[in-house]
């Protein structure tokens, strides 16, 4: 299923492809999300203000999203300012960082050592349709890029656990110590900057809002991933309508409907 929000809209002379990890191409931290919201409801909850789970839930749903694709340490810095805001006095936002990883790792950290110990394909927690689409981009000369806020050393050790780091020869980026130091907005400047390279020639695919917002804002294609997770065999219609509105041009559940999207992504562009 391709749903076209912006018709028309092709790359037929791309050079580089911008994959987001998380949601876009891995499966691995699939429901973080919902551990995210269930630790900052808990944070808040201890405040006693009154307010209901539905509430508190619904205070922290919207800048979780809008900060998702950037170094998690942001969404926790927006935490610790809805803390102040009812009177408390927060944490250091890299301690919260670090109580959200314990969570998420009690849960990720099993599949990583499926992984690890093979215990399971590589393919399982990949978005379906990943390796193909990567190895078709591949196949008709782009080069491809990945960038992630997940931390720098996970994100590469993942991505060797999925056997997908061999298709990014253009690099894997993830968050660095200083949140400063690396955005998917620098990456793409860089990608911009090098020679002879135009906005035409970059698209990208994400399931965030930064990684589309950046792109558009750059004046290339933005794919945006709108995958219910684990399964991603439908649309999430929460994802949905938040990409199209930070302005994805087409949107997609998964990478199977790539005979259909290809072509209209890739007008006139034949493999070299």
């Amino acid at each position: 299923m391709v749903e076209t929000i912006h018709p028309g809209t092709s790359a037929p002379d791309a050079r580089i492809a911008l994959f987001d990890f998380d949601g876009t191409v891995s499966l691995i931290r699939a429901g973080w999300v919902d551990i995210m919201v269930l630790m900052m409801r808990e944070v808040l909850s201890a405040l006693h203000t009154g307010e209901s789970h539905d509430d508190l839930r619904r205070a922290v749903e919207p800048f979780i999203w809008r900060l998702t694709g950037k170094d998690t340490l942001y969404q926790m810095i927006a935490l610790a300012e809805q803390v102040s805001l009812r009177g408390g006095t927060p944490l250091d936002p890299r301690t919260y960082k670090q109580q959200f990883l314990n969570r998420l790792f009690a849960v990720s950290g099993l599949r990583i050592q499926e992984l690890r110990e093979r215990r399971c394909p590589p393919d399982h927690y990949l978005v379906p349709g990943t390796r193909a689409l990567l190895e078709d981009l591949r196949a008709r000369g782009l080069r491809l890029y990945l960038a992630s806020g997940t931390d720098d050393a996970h994100l590469k050790e993942e991505a060797a656990l999925l056997d997908i780091t061999r298709y990014f020869d253009g690099g894997v980026y993830g968050a660095l110590p200083d949140p400063d130091a690396f955005s998917k907005r620098i990456l793409i400047e860089h990608i911009l900057q090098l020679p002879g390279m135009r906005p035409q020639h970059l698209l990208g695919f994400g399931d965030g809002p930064v990684e589309i917002e950046e792109l558009k804002r750059a004046g290339s294609l933005a794919i945006g991933m709108a995958t219910d997770e684990p399964q991603c065999h439908e649309v999430s219609p929460w994802k949905r309508r938040n990409l199209v509105e930070v302005g994805a041009d087409y949107i997609i559940p998964n990478y199977l409907c790539r005979p259909v999207l290809l072509p209209m992504l890739f007008t006139n562009h034949e493999p070299i």
